[in-house]
């Protein structure tokens, strides 16, 4: 990278949003650099990790489908273009109990937009899928055409195509920038200078540390704890097709079948204690897993005694409500917020790509959900 060099774009962070972002650009014929402290989906990273859902569900929230519905078809264009087979279609089971309200309201918002879903009762739910225990669930919902995105690699591999398109990228630990009106650079950790006509800060956990007067108080990283159960030998009912990646809202739990021999993956969705990214604890706490194990007793009862193989902590980087932030620095008007992932943001790396890519450039209209305006300081969670 040479200090002299004057980038149409660079994109700080090189998670799911920044890479999408910088690859976007590139397509477009923008010369990017991209730069991220710790490497693409890096361990650190809310990128990083094994797996992510990819579901069309949103309850009544159309606008999040629709973007599932563009974020795969991107995807799978890019991964068989890159023969890369990192999307594995398991399908998706919505899980309801009592309050199934979000499941009516999925399935009127799936049916609106041309989605393919079963509508299953319990007694179909039980024929379909011995191997679960249904205790409290009263009702389904099978997306077929849904399932689960290897997230890692994944990211790697959509970088090392931005590098093809033309994309840099430079590993440094980029400063906050300072000033008004608007930057010509940014200053690195090493004392690099990058210059740029648009800076998009896309640092997911690490938004609110690099702008803490703006966005200290209004990114909430959390601490996410994940836990991967060993299948029995020969047991081939814990893997796809039998069955599918699901989530159950109620319980706040969702899982994924055994994928690549790793063994059934389980978490819990509420959002944990507040932490910082780079010195939280990587090592998950044993009142968690015991609540996870006693969890997977309860609806795997063949897994009463299965080892937990592997473990994960990560983090989800939360906005008040679980929109995205996607908007400009209020005072710097070529530096950009990319970012608020929000637990539920890796599936729509490519339409936030392709959003952020299209306000830059043609100056496409703002979604007012994804302005800094409507991010509170206080949590309340809307976007599940």
């Amino acid at each position: 990278m040479s200090a002299q060099k004057t980038y149409d774009v660079a994109v700080i962070g090189a998670g799911v949003f920044g890479a999408w972002t910088a690859w976007h650009l590139a397509k477009r014929g923008q010369k990017v650099i991209l730069s991220d402290a710790y490497g693409p989906a890096n361990a650190r990273a809310s990128s990083g990790g094994e797996s992510r859902i990819i579901r069309m569900g949103y309850g009544a929230d159309e606008l999040y489908t629709l973007w599932s519905q563009n974020s795969l078809e991107q995807w799978k264009r890019f991964f068989a273009a890159a023969k890369a087979p990192l999307f594995h279609q398991t399908g998706v089971l919505w899980l309801g109990g009592d309050n199934d309200a979000q499941l009516r309201q999925t399935v009127s918002t799936l049916r609106r937009c041309k989605i393919p879903f079963e509508e299953m009762d319990r007694a179909a739910l039980e024929k379909k899928y011995p191997q679960v225990s249904f205790e409290d669930i009263k009702t389904g919902i099978l997306e077929p055409n849904s399932g689960v995105l290897m997230a890692r690699r994944a990211v790697a591999a959509l970088v090392e195509d931005a590098l093809r398109l033309g994309v840099e990228y430079c590993s440094t630990q980029v400063i906050k920038p300072t000033g008004s009106g608007r930057v010509e650079h940014v200053a690195a950790s090493r004392g690099e200078r990058i210059a740029a006509g648009e800076f998009v800060f896309a640092c997911g956990a690490w938004l609110g540390k690099v702008f803490p007067e703006i966005l200290g108080p209004r990114i909430f990283p959390s601490r996410q704890e994940v836990f991967f159960f060993g299948i029995p030998g020969g047991d081939t009912r814990f893997a796809p097709p039998a069955l599918p990646t699901w989530l159950f809202q109620e319980d706040l739990y969702y899982g994924m079948p055994d994928l690549e021999s790793r063994g059934l993956k389980i978490a819990f969705d509420e959002h944990g204690e507040r932490i910082d990214p780079d010195t939280q604890s990587r090592i998950v706490a044993p009142v968690m897993r015991e609540r996870v194990r006693a969890y997977v007793e309860r609806r795997f009862p063949a897994l009463k005694d299965a080892p937990i193989v592997e473990t994960r902590v990560c983090q989800y980087e939360n906005t008040s409500n679980g929109d995205f932030l996607i908007d400009r620095h209020p005072g710097i008007e070529n530096v950009w917020f990319v970012g608020g992932g929000s637990g539920h943001g890796f599936k729509h790396g490519p339409a936030v790509g392709e959003y952020v890519t299209g306000r830059l450039l043609d100056r496409t209209q703002p979604e007012a959900r994804f302005s800094l305006a409507t991010k509170s300081t206080i949590q309340k969670r809307a976007v599940y």
